[in-house]
């Protein structure tokens, strides 16, 4: 280590010389609004063109947009194929015979759901091909592109509204504050009692959980004839087509008697026909093909086997991330697990088109790689560089492959596949980008108060200068089976052009380094994570980097947790951010949505009550924290309800720790209005600045 500070001393020293001559301004709050997402990209069949969404924020709407677009393989001609200024398209996916694009759209419902839309690639409007009451979620074209496969929900469920205030109970007619409405009111009708009966009863983005399923619908083109294809009591998700028209292939959790207790997904077949029974494929203890698995099973061209992704056992939760396997569609229970001694996640797998190789996405430390391994199973080959996050890839029928793909200096955009290396394809950020001025993201590795190995990421103020020392902020990611990767980031960008720097760690618990690694803090949250994120701080210190005096953290989420078990351990920090965290463990059951994880890790809190008790420190010694605290949430979370957060506000103000509390109304986990994810970012900033001031 001392021999490589002189080397990074000279490369800061660099830097800072360039910044002084640099005439770019520095990222500013304003730029939130302006960056572009491209997302999906899809090769044609014909490998000429590339089919994407690009979702833009419509500031005065107050809302997210994203349209379709299309770019030429040669990347000449770049075509905006939707123009819809207040609703949004995607999930593009040519037809067989590439003369159509279907995508899903909600515009012109008056129910706000996603129908499907038929665009002709020659030109002419959009067609709306359904009109279905529940909307459409998911879809697939079958092979000859007559017909598609069509996921489709029940109307069974019940989502929660905020109350009314009472100022829309006031009768403006007889002045009467809170009285009854009048006959004539345009108020809408009292909603009917909430009967609940199941064991998974509450879920984010839904509200409370009845009977509502997914199902797989046939849907002739032609006829625009829809006609159910898996009724029953079961979510059916994720259809794809055999090549050769006459089977589909799909996740459903089935088996046990409450499918609600546990996570065990499997693969089954069934014939495209009206009338015909699904045959088991998978028989694996936990999540072959699950829905959270993105391209979670593939037909192999020639249809004799399917690939898929196959979970850790139940048991093991989400700290078992998912392999690749291969199973003769004909057989019952005996895939071929070809990335079992890989140890790290992969997702998104796709064949080859010669049926001799199978593609996907490769988790590991920091990074995310487009991998290609041997159908049989082999040596995994990285077709990517490190430092690089590829999020998507799109294989066309002649080879052709478009990747989505992003780093620190620049947000995702697609790029077309040429021997060993990358050409843009799209250029949607470039104008941005030359605008302003951003700071470098440096990798490092520090060792944990154990001797762990923790790696993760500093980044330095924008125009930093060696030998000062900057407040610094500790940023903590959500979870906790995620990482902080190579991705474009913002909020660090946006700390950094404010004077702070950001220390972000991959502490036990996340993913990128195997099993082992995330499975460290099972049951034992709080303890050897939070160790492993403070050393990262210590190490910024020890650089001469980050002021000892002026130390922050924060995190959403699991990042929120985290947070609170660090400030109730480590009084250095003078301003910490918890957005949706929670401490006392105990008032989650019941209360969200992990009550099956809360029984598989934890065990009911009737019998292990130690165990829950331990972890709800923050809360029950919640007079060990000093530090400056501002707590946030959204008013409808049910992933961790805005509860936890009020417990510990309440908490800190009956101690006189400086807090506040902010709630954002009708906001599910994830904080999506544009107006709102602004508001939270200039908290954050103005937060930090109270208790820490800027460079």
């Amino acid at each position: 280590m001392r021999r490589l500070l002189p080397l990074a001393l000279g490369v800061f020293l660099s830097h800072a010389l360039a910044a002084q001559t640099d005439t770019r301004r520095l990222v500013n709050l304003d730029d939130l609004s302006a960056w572009k997402e491209v997302s999906d990209p899809q090769v044609s069949p014909d490998g000429e063109w590339v089919a994407y969404a690009v979702t833009e924020t419509d500031v005065a709407g107050d809302q997210h947009v994203s349209d379709i677009w299309m770019t030429s393989w040669d990347g000449k001609t770049t075509l905006r194929l939707t123009n819809t200024p207040k609703e949004s398209e995607n999930t593009p996916r040519w037809s067989p015979d590439g003369r159509w694009l279907a995508f899903l759209s909600s515009r012109g419902d008056s129910d706000d759901v996603s129908q499907l839309w038929l665009l002709d690639r020659r030109g002419g409007e959009a067609a709306r091909l359904t009109d279905i009451k529940e909307g459409v979620s998911d879809f697939a074209w079958s092979p000859d592109g007559q017909r598609l496969a069509l996921v489709i929900e029940d109307g069974d469920s019940v989502e929660v509204t905020d109350a009314l205030a009472p100022s829309e109970w006031d009768d403006p007619r007889d002045g009467a504050p809170n009285g009854p409405p009048p006959a004539d009111s345009a108020r809408k009708k009292t909603p009917p009692p909430i009967v609940i009966d199941r064991f998974y009863f509450k879920e984010d983005y839904t509200g409370y959980v009845r009977r509502k399923r997914k199902h797989i619908y046939l849907f002739d083109v032609a006829s625009r004839k829809l006609e159910p294809l898996t009724p029953g009591r079961y979510d059916e998700v994720n259809p794809q087509w055999s090549p050769d028209g006459q089977y589909l292939v799909f996740a459903s959790k089935r088996i046990g008697a409450d499918p609600d207790r546990g996570n065990n997904w499997d693969l089954w077949v069934i014939q495209a026909a009206k009338g015909a029974v699904a045959r088991q494929l998978t028989t694996f203890a936990g999540p072959d093909g699950a829905p959270d698995f993105e391209g979670s099973a593939v037909w192999s061209p020639d249809g004799s086997s399917i690939a898929y992704l196959q979970g850790g056992p139940d048991s093991l939760l989400y700290y078992a991330g998912p392999r690749l396997a291969v199973i003769p569609w004909g057989a019952r229970g005996n895939p071929a697990l070809i990335t079992a001694a890989l140890d790290r996640q992969v997702t998104l797998p796709q064949w080859s088109p010669d049926g001799k190789a199978i593609y996907f996405l490769l988790e590991d430390d920091r990074s995310s790689y487009l991998a290609r391994i041997p159908a049989r199973g082999g040596p995994v080959e990285r077709l990517s560089e490190p430092r690089r996050v590829v999020q998507h890839y799109s294989i066309g029928r002649d080879g052709r492959m478009a990747v989505l793909m992003e780093s620190p200096d620049r947000p995702a955009e697609i790029y077309a596949m040429e021997g060993s290396g990358f050409r843009a394809l799209t250029h949607q950020n470039d104008s941005l980008l030359a605008q302003v001025r951003l700071a470098p993201v440096e990798e490092i590795s520090v060792k944990s108060k154990d001797g762990t190995a923790v790696n993760g990421f500093l980044v330095r103020p924008t125009d930093y200068t060696a030998g000062r020392k900057y407040p610094t902020i500790l940023n903590i990611h959500g979870g906790p089976v995620s990482q902080f990767d190579n991705s474009f980031s913002f909020y660090w960008q946006l700390l950094a052009a404010r004077g702070y720097a950001v220390v972000a760690m991959n502490p036990r618990g996340s993913s990128g380094r195997g099993e082992k690694y995330a499975l460290a803090i099972f049951a034992d949250w709080g303890n050897k994570d939070a160790q492993d994120v403070i050393a990262g701080v210590d190490y910024a210190i020890k650089l001469g980097v980050a002021d000892p005096e002026r130390l922050g953290v924060g995190g959403w989420s699991y990042g929120g947790i985290l947070t609170n078990y660090v400030i109730a351990q480590d009084t250095r920090f003078k301003a910490a951010t918890s957005g949706a965290g929670a401490s006392n463990i105990l008032a989650g059951y019941g209360t969200d949505m992990y009550v099956r994880e809360y029984e598989a890790e934890l065990g009911p809190p009737w019998k292990n009550t130690a165990t829950w008790i331990k972890l709800s420190f923050p809360f029950l010694h919640a007079d060990r924290i000093k530090t400056a605290t501002l707590f946030l949430g959204g008013a409808k979370d049910y992933n961790v309800p805005l509860l936890n957060s009020e417990q510990m506000y309440q908490a800190l103000r009956s101690l006189g720790v400086p807090t506040r509390l902010i709630v954002y109304p009708n906001s599910w986990h994830g904080i999506s209005k544009p107006s709102y994810q602004r508001h939270r970012f200039d908290q954050y900033l103005k937060w930090y600045g109270e208790f820490l001031g800027r460079q």
